[in-house]
């Protein structure tokens, strides 16, 4: 029983105590059996959403697809109030990250009612899959992910002044291109060659507009020479620095009593003897 219950009302009804258990504590049967079926609902409700929005499947099975999302969305909209009601701080919840990301997935069924189009919007329900991190007890993995914001927060600078080196190569080489081409080739103005110079730095390549001068083809494939590099430094920014993020995060500490020197930097006992570490 979740130690939160204690300050629960006596007044509260048992059966709220039994969906509390079931629908949050994830470490019973019941609870997982829940957890696992919420999930697979979560899917079958994305796939809807997602083959709705092809037009041949649209045309042949629209109406058994929109009956199944109003089936999912009421069943979301029950998950949602019984979350609420057996919460015992039910604001708590309703302003948690779940408690927002539950409620907004089922926000856009009834916006679909009066706005045309917001039933695509169904497509954030796949947000809720990150409830398995729960369900697989996996939970202290995304602890790592600190130690992947504090390498991008110690790159932020570089990684600024490498955004505004590019910014103004793409400038360059967009206004030597609308010179070199011109707008008889498909090089109608500077910002659209712009457009081109960054499709082509980053090796994408989409073929829409392309130079047919000498000189034109000759830019390009600096360009295209160029991007190769030019993709590999944040990359070698970043690893730098979660490399330097990681061995801060994995320092060790020495034990006074057993002299055990492989020890997390952040343990408070020792494995090997258990003293307390710090004193």
């Amino acid at each position: 029983m979740d130690p939160q219950y204690r300050e629960v009302p006596a007044r509260r009804a048992k059966w709220r105590k039994r969906i509390y258990i079931v629908i949050f504590g994830s470490g019973t049967t019941a609870g997982k059996l829940f957890d696992i079926g919420l999930l697979w609902s979560i899917v079958l409700s994305v796939i809807c959403v997602l083959l709705e929005s092809v037009p041949s499947v649209h045309a042949q099975y629209g109406e058994e697809l929109l009956r199944a999302e109003w089936v999912f969305t009421a069943l979301f909209s029950l998950e949602y109030i019984l979350r609420f009601v057996s919460s015992p701080r039910p604001l708590l919840y309703a302003k948690s990250f779940f408690g927002l990301i539950d409620l907004i997935s089922i926000i856009p069924s009834f916006l679909s009612l009066y706005i045309v189009g917001a039933q695509g919007l169904l497509v954030i329900r796949v947000i809720r899959l990150l409830r398995v991190f729960r369900i697989l007890k996996m939970v202290q993995y995304i602890g790592e992910s600190q130690i992947l914001l504090t390498a991008l927060s110690a790159s932020r600078h570089k990684i600024t002044v490498f955004i505004g080196t590019i910014m103004t190569l793409i400038v360059i080489f967009g206004s030597a291109m609308y010179l070199i081409e011109g707008p008889q080739n498909g090089f109608t103005s500077i910002p659209v060659s712009m457009y081109w110079a960054i499709v082509t730095m980053t090796t994408v390549g989409y073929g829409d507009i392309t130079p047919l001068t000498a000189a034109g083809k000759i830019l390009a494939s600096i360009i295209m020479l160029m991007g190769y590099g030019i993709l590999a430094v944040p990359t070698g920014i970043v690893s730098v620095e979660l490399g330097k993020a990681s061995q801060r995060s994995f320092a060790h500490a020495a034990c006074r009593r057993c002299g055990e020197a492989l020890l997390p930097v952040q343990s408070r006992y020792c494995f090997r003897c258990g003293e307390k570490l710090g004193e």
